[in-house]
């Protein structure tokens, strides 16, 4: 196996993909972002749910909300074949808008992060790809300033949206890394999976 995968998850805002681009930068690691694996915004299969003060919207923090299969396919490929077709998914559009080529270029770790990157370690280890499985955790408080200062910035959704979505995950920031906990993940902050992640990259064999 060329590479393998290490898994990055953890809630919305926690610091994922600030953790996977110092990653990136300092030890040339590929980056796939699981989140680009979300279905259309048109797609009738999405779950909803009703935020307090709105009106229903998708449910985009259920796992139902993206394609695993497709991910789990990506990532296998990409490790046994040193390149892979990832989409690009828009948030601000609920649609995948284009695509990009991402390749190991020598490298022998993948980083696979996004909200629902815990849904693939069992898959990955089931296949011989999993090099290990973290979830990032930092305070609660300080990933919903985070994630909402993000949101509104991007202008993902309507702010009415993303301040009612910000506080129910600020709820349920704690069932997602237990969910990651089961799933296999060690939980860490931010910078002890940078540590733990930057050791594991010096010390796998070329």
């Amino acid at each position: 196996m060329p590479a393998q995968v290490v898994v990055v998850a953890g809630p919305s805002g926690s610091g994922k993909s600030r953790l996977c681009s110092r990653l990136a930068g300092e030890h040339g690691l590929p980056v796939v972002n699981l989140d680009d694996f979300y279905k259309d915004g048109s797609d009738p299969t999405l779950p909803r749910t009703a935020l307090s003060g709105g009106a229903p919207v998708v449910d985009w923090d259920h796992p139902d909300s993206w394609v695993r299969e497709d991910a789990v396919a990506a990532l296998e490929l990409l490790c046994r074949t040193g390149s892979a077709d990832i989409p690009v998914y828009d948030i601000a559009s609920d649609g995948r808008t284009g695509h990009r080529l991402v390749e190991l270029g020598g490298a022998d770790c993948v980083l696979a992060e996004g909200i629902f990157a815990d849904e693939v370690v069992a898959a990955c280890r089931e296949a011989g790809l999993l090099a290990d499985a973290v979830c990032v955790h930092n305070a609660r408080l300080v990933t919903f300033w985070r994630r909402l200062v993000r949101d509104l910035r991007e202008r993902r959704k309507p702010a009415w949206v993303l301040v009612r979505r910000g506080v129910s995950l600020l709820r349920h920031d704690m069932d997602v890394v237990d969910r990651a906990r089961r799933a296999g993940c060690t939980v860490l902050t931010s910078e002890q999976a940078y540590q733990r992640i930057s050791g594991l990259a010096a010390h796998r064999p070329a």
